[in-house]
């Protein structure tokens, strides 16, 4: 790789305190070990050829996530926050719950906060006050969805206003947890803390259902969203088939990548076309999705259309429209495409039957499968063990199968998108026997 990445970690100073978590400090004891700031992975498994042999293509490399000999903070001084920022999303409250007891029951903490409504419970209007949080408040919310906390967008932007409000408040770490948007909140705020010369630690557990951050192998939440997809688009595939030129049309979350559609395209082998925002795609055509859907229906009688949220919003106008987070504001793709379809096909003189589903606030408000249940219960106790080193301004992720710790910055600096070039969009095509573009 040409680029050289920056993996440097920011510290709030020397770790000196001994940790109450008792481990072992030599390998092959058959004993836990703790992990030194010397540990690091490899960030890229690619190689290269070189003289005759394979060589690594990049010689950077991560910091791995784990509890550490020697803390930063004694932990009866430690007042931890916690907030949820952005959209509800599956795992939420199983991240709450494994950073409550990591807190309580491995570091002794015993002031724990719960932030309400995410930033906007940090500014200094808010009629929301702090939730305190032990291991009887989050007992059994892991079978819940959603969050305890509550979630809201917006308020990141008044990083002034709401470090005061955690120095007021003697906050010494605050966990964010959240998407794009939270983590630049984060590291907005960790940078204003430590430019105010202040000791407190932020750290940030990535929260996307949509996949998209990068430095990031899987968000949380994911996993769930695609098992919960998978019966939504079977029944797609049963009404389509039980009907005269059935069409089944789903609609996922997906706004600039299309993950869950993509790995919900594999997971069910039902699904005809999977239209994605990365792959364009022309309406009308002797090579676009009508065309191609007519092509199916005279062939098999029914087709299913799965489609990602961001999909084919280059087909309608901008609404011009941002939500509280910043975002654009899409149009219904769902809907347009529906109304596309039956139009056309009526025009054809061809008759179908059509059924549209969008099951998206039923699977971002589920509560978390076992992997991604295993998989928050690991980011929560990462990011307490990183926030008690008084490591800030960085993200608990899961690179090359371990846990490690990435600056915010860089995991915000783009997007994660499926490349068409992929194996994994190209698994897609030969799944769907789509074209490989339907373009004109």
């Amino acid at each position: 790789m040409s680029e050289q990445i920056d993996f440097t970690i920011t510290s709030l100073g020397k770790c000196t305190v001994p940790s109450p978590i008792s481990m072992s400090e030599s390998k092959g004891d058959s004993l836990a070990n703790y992990v030194e700031d010397s540990d690091r992975i490899l960030f890229s498994l690619e190689t290269k050829l070189h003289d005759g042999k394979r060589v690594c293509a990049s010689d950077e490399t991560v910091e791995l996530a784990g509890p550490r000999k020697k803390i930063y903070f004694n932990p009866v001084h430690v007042h931890a926050a916690i907030c949820t920022c952005g959209g509800i999303c599956p795992g939420l409250n199983n991240v709450i719950r494994a950073i409550v007891r990591c807190l309580w029951y491995r570091y002794g903490v015993r002031r724990i906060s719960g932030i309400r409504f995410g930033y906007q419970g940090l500014l200094a209007t808010s009629p929301y006050p702090f939730i305190k949080l032990d291991p009887e408040v989050v007992d059994d919310i892991q079978e819940k969805g959603g969050t305890i906390l509550g979630s809201a967008r917006g308020g990141g932007e008044h990083t002034g206003e709401i470090v005061d409000t955690l120095e007021r408040m003697n906050v010494t770490m605050l966990f964010c947890i959240g998407g794009d948007g939270t983590l630049r909140g984060a590291s907005a705020i960790a940078r204003e803390i430590l430019d105010r010369g202040l000791k407190i630690a932020v750290v940030g557990i990535p929260k996307t259902i949509d996949n998209d951050l990068c430095f990031i192998q899987t968000s949380f939440g994911f996993d769930t969203a695609v098992s919960m997809a998978v019966p939504v688009v079977r029944s797609a595939h049963v009404e389509a088939k039980n009907a005269i030129n059935g069409v089944g049309l789903v609609k996922v979350m997906g706004r600039e990548s299309g993950f869950i559609a993509a790995s919900t395209t594999l997971a069910q082998s039902d699904v005809n076309f999977c239209l994605i925002p990365e792959n364009r795609f022309d309406l009308g055509g002797p090579n676009g999705l009508l065309e191609n859907l007519k092509r199916r229906l005279n062939d098999r009688g029914h087709a299913v259309i799965l489609v990602a949220e961001g999909a084919g919003q280059e087909l309608m106008p901008k609404t011009g429209r941002k939500d509280a987070s910043g975002n654009a504001v899409f149009n219904d793709i769902g809907m347009y495409l529906k109304q596309q379809i039956s139009d056309y096909f009526k025009q054809q003189q061809i008759p179908i039957n059509i059924k549209y589903i969008d099951p998206s606030y039923i699977i971002r408000s589920a509560p978390a499968d076992s992997f991604d249940s295993i998989y928050c219960a690991r980011l929560g106790a990462h990011a307490v063990h990183a926030a008690m080193c008084g490591k800030t301004n960085l993200l608990i992720s899961m690179m090359n199968n371990c846990f490690v710790h990435v600056p915010i910055q860089l995991a915000v600096s783009r997007r994660n998108h499926v490349s068409t070039e992929s194996p994994l969009w190209r698994d897609v095509l030969e799944n769907t026997r789509q074209p490989l573009q339907m373009v004109n």
